[in-house]
């Protein structure tokens, strides 16, 4: 699925997922062997696997969602 990723006013990453019309803040980051997971603020863990270093924001990402 596609992901903006971005900051919010208060300097926090974001995830808006334009399919569910859902913008939740990123409260938990783990890098895997894979890349990426973050989890947000509903309880979403979405894996990233092609997130570069250091992320230029904002930008669209492709995301699979675990949980």
């Amino acid at each position: 699925m596609k992901v903006m990723l971005r900051k919010n006013s208060a300097g926090h990453l974001t995830a808006y997922v334009p399919k569910k019309d859902l913008e939740e803040e990123v409260v938990k980051q783990v890098d895997t062997a894979d890349g990426k997971v973050f989890t947000l603020a509903n309880g979403w863990e979405l894996a990233f696997t092609n997130l570069p270093d250091p992320l230029q924001l904002p930008k669209t990402f492709e995301a699979k969602r675990l949980a």
